[in-house]
């Protein structure tokens, strides 16, 4: 045989397996984790920082003068051990719930003293960056400068700036914001769940993930490197009336409730109630869809997650670093 031939598919080889291993290791998984927890790091050290590679601690707010009231001080043993593992730690502003108090602190007046806090925050801490999670009507006319300035002053310090985003408000966020991010946190979830109990069902379905990076990838031309996919680790429960009042489970208390749920996505309870939400199949699923066309999976929150074969975040490192 031509020793020549057999050096080049060696190579060749060689070079598929390189990309292999550094498509891998770009795959970001993303969770979201409390702040009060990363805190409290020493007594319960319950994140498996081995499986992510981004954790975006919820949510450190400003009152409605612009101070942050927080001692930050105690999270220097959860960075410290998120380091150890390569982890970068970000801290999430905003949140699902109302923040009122953006609306006055993203003024021009008072933009640039907010800009300044959260950057000193992130240098005095040894944080890695900022991650914004300003949803609905928190999203306003100063939200584009915002970010601008915010992002400038982040990179000027080697710290990254995310998003939290989703179709629900897609109209509220212009291109120029997202391109201010070096990547987006695309939450494709909660299409229904207790606030609408007229609507009972599925609230993340895979569809609804397609739909979701077909949107910002295509119609908003975001990069596949700039974006990851939101997954849900809990589901809601509707039933068996119109009437009767939803409830939120985790994923872990489903799996540990109903054996054998964690290979479907509802649950018939006892009670004539169903539980929407994805099991592992569907995670992997989605998974794969991250790959092909984003750059990671997010999820929302790490600690709805079960253990041992049950284990959701098990199955994204399967499927998303093989």
């Amino acid at each position: 045989m031509n020793y020549k031939i057999i050096t080049v598919i060696i190579f060749l080889s060689l070079g598929q397996s390189f990309s292999v291993r550094a498509q891998s290791r770009d795959f970001k998984i993303v969770g979201y984790y409390s702040l009060k927890g990363a805190l409290k790091w020493e007594e319960t050290k319950d994140v498996p920082l081995k499986r992510l590679t981004h954790v975006n601690l919820w949510f450190l707010n400003p009152d409605s003068t612009g101070s942050f009231t927080e001692n930050l001080a105690p999270l220097a043993s959860f960075i410290k051990a998120a380091h150890k593992k390569n982890v970068k730690v970000l801290l999430s502003i905003g949140g699902g719930s109302k923040q009122k108090q953006y609306h006055t602190l993203l003024k021009q007046e008072h933009r640039g003293t907010l800009v300044e806090k959260l950057v000193a925050l992130t240098v005095q801490h040894n944080v890695d960056g900022i991650d914004v999670d300003l949803e609905g009507s928190d999203i306003d006319a100063n939200y584009e400068d915002f970010v601008g300035e915010l992002a400038k002053a982040l990179h000027a310090n080697n710290k990254l700036i995310t998003a939290a985003i989703a179709v629900y408000y897609k109209d509220q966020i212009s291109d120029r914001a997202i391109a201010e991010y070096d990547f987006v946190n695309v939450m494709s979830y909660d299409r229904t769940g207790p606030w609408r109990p007229e609507k009972p069902g599925p609230h993340s379905l895979y569809s609804h993930a397609e739909e979701d990076l077909g949107y910002f990838g295509t119609e908003r031309k975001v990069p596949a490197s700039k974006m990851t996919l939101g997954v849900p680790f809990y589901g809601y429960g509707y039933g068996p009336e119109l009437t009767s009042k939803a409830i939120s489970m985790s994923y872990k208390q489903i799996v540990a409730t109903f054996p054998g749920a964690e290979q479907s996505d509802e649950w018939k309870m006892p009670d004539g109630k169903t539980v929407y939400y994805n099991g592992i199949p569907t995670i992997k699923q989605k998974t794969t869809l991250a790959r092909e066309k984003a750059s990671g999976i997010m999820i929302w929150q790490i600690l709805g997650d079960a253990h041992g074969s049950k284990s959701l975040l098990k199955a994204i490192n399967k499927v998303g670093r093989k």
